[in-house]
């Protein structure tokens, strides 16, 4: 036992989760209703809270995907009276804030593009907003890694053992950067789950 701060600390599933994400995703939808591309966007709970029985940092992910990717000043004025901010990331070089890093098992587009990002935090509620292109390989990869943990349970069993163990290593440690970097780890494992996606279209 110790009472020193973890960042990484994961709750027990609360089925609450959602229902509270779709309640958001709701909010969301109408808040960006007017931005060019909001008619065909895609609007997602992804990340461990929306895989049912899976331990989690209890923050909730959120993710939309919309084409063309709006400029920060567009999404501001639209977010904002949601308690939605500019997540500004815990170090200078913190992952996945303004744009993602290619899996190993992904072929890098020559459309570099593509792997920009906005994120956007809450700022009373534990909830992180993603909003990437439609076609995003990460954006595409955080739904089909749902899906699979959703139906494989030996998988989702896999990968909460790494979390917790990752959690362990995070104690003290002044956010959950490294964290998130180290879980890269358990999906250079997940190419089946890549070619399950891909041969589901």
């Amino acid at each position: 036992m110790t009472d020193r701060p973890n960042p990484a600390q994961l709750a027990p599933y609360d089925p609450a989760w959602p229902t509270v994400a779709e309640r958001l995703l709701t909010d969301l939808r109408a808040a960006i209703a007017a931005i060019p591309g909001a008619a065909t966007a895609r609007y997602d709970h992804i990340g461990s809270t929306s895989v049912p029985g899976l331990a989690a940092k209890p923050f909730l992910d959120l993710q939309v995907r919309i084409f063309p990717l709006p400029d920060y000043d567009t999404l501001d004025a639209a977010l904002e009276p949601l308690g939605f901010r500019r997540a500004q990331g815990s170090r200078p070089d913190s992952p996945g804030v303004t744009r993602d890093t290619p899996p190993p098992y992904v072929v890098v587009s020559v459309d570099d593009t593509v792997w920009e990002k906005r994120l956007y935090v809450h700022a009373g509620k534990s909830v992180i907003l993603h909003i990437r292109r439609p076609d995003s390989p990460w954006g595409c990869q955080t739904v089909w890694f749902r899906d699979w943990l959703r139906t494989h349970s030996d998988d989702r069993l896999r990968y909460e053992a790494t979390k917790r163990a990752l959690a362990e290593q995070n104690i003290g440690k002044p956010d959950y950067d490294d964290y998130t970097r180290a879980k890269s780890v358990f999906f250079r494992e997940m190419r089946p789950a890549f070619d399950w996606a891909q041969a589901r279209g």
